[in-house]
Formats: structure tokens, sequence, C-alpha cells
């Protein structure tokens, strides 16, 4: 394959690894340190055994260059935000009386202070909070978080890598501040910002940095060329910078474009570059600007983002290719392993064979390991992982679990009548008004109501057989009738059953469908304390049984109200899921539409006339090349409406999106052709109301008026001011009044509190709207 002599330097690293300990004790200590049950030296104890055990996780696998500064107490882009002195004006006197304090109020919000608003970061499931600039943003060096971790790494004997979120990135997913004028750029404060990380790379240098990673998955997505050219500037400037350590300029989630030619001019040593899935045409790339010679390049070719055993003998003979495109090559997955669960070896409940189809984190290192070894000796030197990789992979082809005939041969039946609805939307929204009879700005929730203490000890206990199945079940429909019971007090107009019976709104359904595997430690990050257990599509997709039917059919027996019926969507169902990498998204996608088509069918025919089917994750699963915008969008619609398609006109389909920038994606919203939908728009102060009027949207929407988010209970003054500015977009005959998203990780105290107000901020602008003279 290659000589000894040139990949004998052949190094292995990665990028970042999961925060939060094997058995989430990171998210134990800081909600027992927000609830005052842990103490603040405590809590970075934890953090610090934690961050020692990853190290040595890694240095013990095989990993020679362990990344540092990827730890987050909640979330490294607001890490970033500290270390650049852009702390909001609102929230810097709680920040200089309590740095740790201040830093969750900047996360979560108080009473008093609305936090920064949250993201999605890329393509991912895992939420950033956004920074906040203006003209008027000064900015200062704080760099004690990433030289305090790095001297920790230093200390064990370790060779550690800083990592920073790069300045352009930093620039690029920022957004003006509330009042300043919305065309404003944060990308015109470039030139104010590298000093400040110019004085942070200096400090790394000082404390015993030889390399730091700084991050730029921005220019993966399409850029114009005045940002391109502002990365040529960032880059120029930065490698003149006295006193630095190398630079290491990282990218993830796709391939470079343009950016390329511009970062391997760049005076920095080295680049990181992601060769997976569409990234793979970097390789392309970086033989057509001449490869990078004399330079260190880290090549990804481990994939970060899934949990299938990597291709080894592909990866190694795309390492030899690269070999002669750069000075040195090391090895390492394609981005942060943030993304993906700890320990598959953990997992024993699952399948020996299946188990061994799958690479969580510390499989991946394990991975990224061997091959650096393999580029470095040679094949003969990883002859037994080799054998035992070929032979995992083969298994899983062959696997009659992978592949059903009558699931594939229902896929092929579907005609384009089955894609759409039997009469106009028009039509529908008619029959829909005469049927379910609402008010003007009706009210409702998401979903999901607080997931109790109580509820999770149920569950706990029908798994350890505490408890029997009767037992649980009667604790579930006590739970129900409370839950219906405060929406008919409050006064909401469209109730839900509150989904006391589910652990997670993918989880939960693909528990029951065939081709799913649950696991149960494989924890993710979703965004601060926040983790969830993605499943993984292991096989081709079927519902064998109804899934929802029973509880929703029994909240409804409780009132005369109309409730939801509440389903994940399609796209969303893959999204948070772990998908096949052994078939075209869109194939799956449409197995798993089929399975909800039923669902939705045996819901509608047991009497529920509002259905919801959330697609949160439709922005988020959006390309990050426009090129690759329209085939993408053309599926991912397509299975919303197989899911959707075959019901009456007077039964009301809902969905709903969250936490995204949906401009991107409006005209997808409309191609949905559901009859309601509601957004998150409370942190963005109704930004996507105003983008769905801007793109004539014809359907109902609801613009959340309460950041679910955050503890603090809006007031009803509050929630009525989001309303009206809603207002001054959508027509009030089509606008729906609630919540940003679900109540599952709120407290019922703000729960109550929170939709008391929603309720009587409805009233009271249904009456200013009333008195207009507005007629339904």
């Amino acid at each position: 394959m290659t000589t000894k002599s040139a990949a004998a330097a052949a190094r292995a690293t990665v990028y970042g690894y999961p925060r939060q300990g094997p058995n989430r004790e990171l998210k134990k200590a800081i909600e027992g340190y927000w609830k005052g049950r842990v103490t603040t030296d405590a809590l970075r104890n934890t953090a610090a055994a934690l961050r020692r055990k990853n190290w040595s996780q890694l240095a013990d696998a095989g990993i020679t260059e362990v990344p540092t500064g990827d730890f987050s107490y909640y979330d490294h882009v607001l890490d970033t935000t500290v270390m650049v002195g852009a702390i909001p004006g609102r929230h810097r006197d709680a920040v200089a009386a309590d740095a740790l304090d201040g830093y969750f109020a900047m996360a979560r919000g108080t009473q008093d202070t609305a936090p920064l608003e949250m993201t999605k970061w890329f393509d991912t499931n895992y939420h950033y909070l956004v920074p906040e600039l203006g003209p008027d943003t000064v900015f200062s060096t704080d760099s004690a978080k990433q030289v305090a971790e790095l001297r920790e790494a230093l200390a064990l004997g370790l060779t550690a890598r800083p990592v920073l979120v790069g300045p352009v990135t930093y620039l690029l997913l920022a957004k003006p501040a509330p009042g300043v004028a919305a065309e404003f750029e944060p990308l015109t404060l470039l030139d104010r910002l590298l000093p400040v990380y110019a004085e942070v790379l200096a400090d790394l240098r000082a404390a015993g940095a030889e390399w730091v990673q700084i991050d730029e998955p921005a220019l993966v997505q399409d850029r114009r060329p005045a940002e391109l050219a502002a990365a040529a500037r960032a880059y120029r400037d930065l490698g003149a910078a006295r006193d630095r350590p190398k630079l290491l300029v990282a990218s993830y989630f796709d391939r470079l474009g343009d950016a390329l030619p511009v970062l391997a001019k760049a005076p920095v040593e080295g680049l990181a570059l992601d060769f997976t899935g569409p990234a793979a045409a970097n390789l392309d790339g970086l033989a057509a600007v001449g490869g990078l010679p004399g330079k260190r390049l880290v090549a990804g070719v481990v994939d970060g983002r899934n949990v299938w055993v990597n291709d080894l003998k592909g990866s190694l003979a795309t390492l030899g290719t690269l070999l002669g495109l750069a000075g040195h090559v090391d090895v390492s997955a394609s981005c942060s392993l943030l993304h993906v669960p700890l320990d598959a070896a953990a997992e024993t409940d699952v399948d020996p064979q299946v188990l061994g189809w799958l690479a969580f984190a510390r499989q991946k290192a394990d991975e990224v390991v061997a091959l650096a070894r393999g580029l470095s000796l040679g094949t003969d030197a990883i002859s037994g992982e080799l054998a035992a990789n070929r032979s995992a992979r083969s298994a899983r082809a062959a696997s009659p679990l992978t592949r059903d005939p009558a699931v594939r041969a229902r896929v092929r039946a579907v005609t384009e009548a089955d894609l759409r609805r039997s009469q106009s939307y028009a039509q529908r929204a008619a029959a829909q008004r005469a049927h379910l009879a609402l008010p003007l700005l009706p009210t409702t929730t998401i979903g999901s109501f607080p997931q109790t203490a109580e509820l999770r000890a149920a569950r706990a206990d029908l798994r350890s057989g505490r408890i029997d199945t009767v037992a649980y079940e009667e604790r579930i429909k006590t739970e129900i009738q409370e839950v219906v019971s405060f929406q008919e007090k409050t006064g909401l107009d469209v109730l839900v059953h509150g989904e006391p019976e589910r652990n997670d709104m993918v989880q939960y359904f693909a528990e029951q469908l065939a081709g799913y595997l649950a696991t149960r430690h494989g924890w993710v990050q979703s965004y601060g304390t926040r983790y969830v257990r993605p499943p993984i599509l292991a096989g081709d997709i079927s519902r064998p049984a109804p899934m929802t039917v029973r509880w929703t059919a029994y909240a409804q027996s409780l009132t005369a109200k109309p409730v939801k019926g509440m389903l994940t969507g399609p796209v969303t169902m893959l999204a948070w899921s772990f998908v096949r990498d052994d078939q075209p998204l869109a194939d799956t996608a449409r197995q798993v539409a089929l399975a909800l088509r039923d669902e939705v069918h045996d819901l509608e025919a047991a009497g529920t006339s509002v259905i919801q089917v959330d697609e949160p994750a439709l922005r988020e699963t959006l390309p990050l090349r426009a090129a690759d915008h329209p085939e993408y969008l053309a599926w991912a619609t397509e299975a919303f409406r197989l899911s959707t398609g075959g019901v009456r006109p007077d039964t009301q389909i809902h969905t709903h999106m969250c936490y995204a920038e949906f401009g991107d994606v409006v005209q997808a919203i409309d191609d949905l052709d559901a009859d309601v939908i509601s957004l998150e728009a409370a942190r963005s102060h109704m930004q996507v109301a105003r983008e769905l009027a801007a793109h004539g949207y014809p359907r109902e929407a609801g613009p959340g008026v309460w950041d679910i988010h955050s503890p603090r209970v809006p007031s009803a003054q509050e929630a009525a001011a989001l309303l009206r500015t809603g207002l001054d977009a959508i027509p009030a005959e089509r606008l729906w009044v609630n919540p940003d998203c679900g109540l599952k990780t709120r407290g019922w105290p703000e729960t109550r509190a929170s939709l008391e107000n929603l309720v009587a901020a409805a009233r009271t602008v249904r009456d200013e709207v009333s008195l207009t003279g507005f007629s339904s």
C-alpha cells in the first residue's frame, strides 16, 4: 500500500468527544446545581473528572493527540461568546456578579431576562446559542477556560490540541442584537475580532500548545465572494500573528468547494478535512488545488455522525491517495464525536450480531487508531482488524434483518394519488371550520406536558418488574385525566393527552416499528442538559400494530373538545435516528411514511379530528449546499404528504417545527400542504411570521408566544405583545396561539402559569380583533 517511511509519523486524533459521561453525570450535576443541591465546587469537580476520564480513555485507545476546549457546561458556541467578551448587555451584570450563573442565564434566561436565541448546529440535531452582535459590539479576550483545560491535559502527560470555533464561523452564525437593524452583517466585525483570536492563540502557545485547531464549518456552505475574501483575510492575519502555535483549520459536514483553495493558500500549517459522505468530494478538490505540499492534513475518514462500522479497507485506500497530496497525513473522525453515543459495548441488550455492526465514540476512536497504524505500518499490521471489519460488514449486508420484501413491494406500489389530499386547502378549511367550530385565535399546545419524576419512576418500575403493566397503565390514565382536566379549566381550545407514556418523540415510535433498534445507553446531547437516545434504523420499516390510538382515544373520551393525535413525521424519524447507510434516505423515508399513514388512518377512524405530524427536523436535515436542496426537499415533502394524504377533508392536519432558520424552507413548508403549522417564534421575535407573510403562505399558522426552553414565565402582556406582532403578518382568521415547542422539559408550576397567561393573552387580543369588526 504505502512505504513505512512515507507514513511512519501518522497520528491518530479526534476533534471532540461526548461530554456527558457514561451515566450522564454532567447532566445530573448541572441540573443539581440549578436546583441548589450541587455546589459550584462540586460541579466543577465533576466536570474536571469527566474531562480526565475522556482524555485517558482516548489515550488508552491509542489516540496520540487529544482535543481540549471541546468540553462545555452547555454549548461550545456560548463558550466562544464568553471567550471573545461578546456578552449581551442585558446579561453583563449577571456575568460580572457570578460568571457561572451568568453563563447559564445567557443559555436559559431568568424570569426578568431573556436568553440568547437557540438554533440547530448546521444539519445536526445539536443546538447552539446564537451570538448577538451589533456595530457597537466591543470584543475582549477571556481565554481562561481554554488555557485551563489545556493545562489539565498537559499535566496528565498528554499531547493536547486546543479546539476553537473559528472567527469566520462565529460571525456567520451570529445575528444582529435586539434593536440592531436586521440588515447588519456581523461579518463586518471581523477586523475587530481577529486581534482577540490572536491574543487567545498567544495565551495557548504560552500555556504549552504546539497546535491549535480552529473550526470553520461555515465554509462548507455556499459562500459569497466577500465571505470567502473575509476567510482569506482572517487566516492571512492570524497566520502572521506573533507568538502563535501552529494552526490547523478544520471543516466538516460537507465539501469545502470554493473555500478549499482559499484555505489551501492560507499561511497556516495544516488543514483538517472531512472525507465522508458528500465531503468525499474534498479528495478531488484537494487534487485540483495541487494538494497541501509541506503541510499537515488531518483526514476525517471515519464517519463521526453515524454509528455503523467503518469500511476500513476503503478508508485506507483514501488515506493512501492522500499521502501524495500533503506533506503529512494524520487520521481522524470526520467531525467531533459529540454527535454519537459513547460506547456500543454498554448495549448488552442488543443482539451480538447486530452489535458487531455498530461503532459509537469509543469504537470510532479504535477505528481511527487502527487506520493510523495501517497507514504507518502497512495492512499486515492491522490484518486482524481488517478481517473482523470485513466479517461484520458482510454479515450486515447478508442479514435478513435488513430487508422485508413486503415493505419494498408496498413502496413500489405508491401512486401520485396517494400523495395528495382529496380537496383543495380552501375546501378543507371550510369543512374543518364547520366541523371543529373553533374560536378566533384558537389556543393549543404542541403535544407533550411535563415529564415528572413520578412518570419517569413509573417507567423505570415497569422495566424492572417492580410494577406490572396494569399498574403502570393506571398511572398513565391518571396523568392523562389530570392533563385534560387542567387544559379544560385553563380554557385551551384544542387539547392534547400530554404524552405521559412516551420517553421521547422518536424513540417511542421506533420501539414499536419493525426495522428500528433502540438503545439503553446511547445518549447524545441535543442542547444543554437535554440528551436523547436516537434509535438506529437497521432494516426495512413497518408498523405491526397501532401505536397511539389507545391513549388518544382515551383522552378524547374525557372531553367534548377536540384532542389532537400526536405523531412524529417521517423526516424527523430519520433525522433524529442513526440512519441506514446502505440505501438512499428517500427510500427509508417512504417506508416510515407508509407506517405513519396507517397510524393516521387508524386515529381518524377512532374519531380523532385533529392530527399533528411533527417535522421539526425538516430544516435541520436540509443539505448544506444549495445544489443539493431540490432533491432532498422533493422526497422530504413527498414523505410528509404520503403520511397524511389519505384523510377526510374535515380532518385537520397540523405540523410543527422549531429552532431552525425557517426562511430557507418556506416553500417546502407550503409544499407539505398541512392545514396548520406551529413554529418556534418567541426568541426570534416572530421572525418566522414575517417570513411566512413574505412568501404568501396561505394556510393557518401558530408562531409560538412562549419560549419553553427557558424556565421564565412570560406574562400575559408579553404573550399578547407577541401575538399582536404576529397579527401584523398573519390574518386573525389564520393565526393560532401556542407555545414554541412541547412542554416535556418544563415543570408543572411554570407550565400552569405560562399556559394561563397564554390563554389570557389570546382572549385579550381576540377581544381587540373583534372590536375592529372582524367576522370569520
